[in-house]
C-alpha cells in the first residue's frame, strides 16, 4: 500500500484515493458554476406533473456538493453513500442536508421523495442485472407517486463506433495541499461482463510505490436502460445525450435536449408509474 513518506499527506485506506480524500476529489472533479444540481433543478421544472415537489434523495452523493447547492435553493434534501469518509466531509460542509450510509441496491429509507437523482454513472457500479433491478426497485419505492427519477452516466452506445477513450492511457495531474498528484488511467470493454473496466495509477511526491486501484462500470443501451426503467414501474419521459453536465458545450437553461444518443454521455428522466396502470 502506497503511503507518504513526510508531511500530512493523503488518506489511503486501501479502498478509492479520491473517494478516502474527499477535498482531493473536489479538486480533481471540480464544478464551480454547479452545472450537475443545476442541471437537476431544471429537468425538475419541466419535467414535474405540477408545482415541483421539493423532496429530494440524491444517490452517490459524494461530497454532497449538488445536494448542498440544492437545498440552498429550496429543495428538501436527503443524500446517500457507501463512502464513510465522503459523508463525514459533506456533514461538516453542507449541515441543511440529511445524509444517509447506503448502497444502491439494498436502502430502505423511512421517506418518500418527489425526486430521485442518480448522477455521475452511480447506477452503473451495479454490474449484474439482479443489482440494476434491485437499485430501479428501490428507487421506485421511495419516490411519491408520479415522482421523478433523474440520472446521468456513461452511454454504453457511445462504444459502438468510438474507441478514442480505450486507446491509450490518459494523463492527469491536479494539485492539492501544495503536493501534485499524477494519475494514469487505462480503460477497457470486457465484453462478456459488459462492463467499461478501469485500472488507475497513482504518484505523487513521498508516496513509496505507485497506487493502482481498479474499478468498472455496467455498460448500458438506451433500449436496454429503457426496457429496465419500463420492468420496474417507470415511464421514461426523456432520453438524451446533450447537453448534460458532462458534455462539451455543456448543459445550460432551457437548452435543447439532442435525442441521437451517439454521445459519451446519457441522461434519463422518468416518472414513478401509478400503481393502477
Amino acid at each position: 500500500m502506497s503511503r507518504p513518506v513526510v508531511g500530512s499527506g493523503p488518506v489511503v485506506s486501501g479502498g478509492n484515493l479520491l473517494t478516502d480524500n474527499p477535498q482531493l476529489y473536489e479538486a480533481q472533479f471540480p464544478d464551480p458554476e454547479h452545472r450537475a444540481a443545476r442541471f437537476v433543478a431544471d429537468l425538475v421544472d419541466r419535467f414535474a406533473p405540477g408545482p415541483p415537489g421539493r423532496r429530494l434523495l440524491d444517490l452517490g452523493c459524494g461530497t454532497g456538493r449538488d445536494a448542498g447547492y440544492l437545498a440552498d435553493a429550496g429543495f428538501d434534501v436527503t443524500g446517500l453513500d457507501l463512502s464513510p469518509r465522503m459523508l463525514a466531509y459533506a456533514r461538516r460542509r453542507h449541515q441543511r442536508v440529511r445524509f444517509v450510509e447506503g448502497d444502491l441496491r439494498t436502502f430502505d429509507l423511512d421517506l418518500r421523495f418527489d425526486v430521485v437523482t442518480c448522477l455521475d454513472s452511480a447506477l452503473l457500479y451495479c454490474h449484474h442485472n439482479a443489482d440494476l433491478t434491485a437499485a430501479l426497485a428501490n428507487c421506485r419505492r421511495q419516490l411519491a407517486p408520479g415522482g421523478l427519477l433523474i440520472a446521468e452516466m456513461r452511454n454504453g452506445a457511445y462504444f459502438l463506433g468510438n474507441t478514442d477513450l480505450v486507446d491509450g492511457p490518459s494523463i492527469r495531474s491536479v494539485r492539492w495541499q501544495g503536493v501534485t498528484y499524477t494519475s494514469r488511467t487505462t480503460l477497457w470493454i470486457d465484453a462478456a461482463a459488459q462492463l467499461l473496466r478501469r485500472r488507475r495509477m497513482w504518484t505523487w511526491p513521498g508516496a513509496e510505490q505507485e497506487l493502482v486501484q481498479n474499478s468498472a462500470w455496467r455498460l448500458l443501451f438506451p433500449q436496454e436502460l429503457r426496457h429496465l426503467l419500463e420492468g420496474a414501474g417507470f415511464d421514461v419521459l426523456a432520453l438524451f445525450d446533450a447537453p448534460g453536465p458532462r458534455t462539451e458545450p455543456p448543459w445550460r437553461p432551457g437548452a435543447e435536449l439532442a435525442t441521437g444518443l451517439r454521445g459519451d454521455r446519457l441522461h434519463l428522466v422518468a416518472r414513478r408509474r401509478d400503481d393502477a396502470a
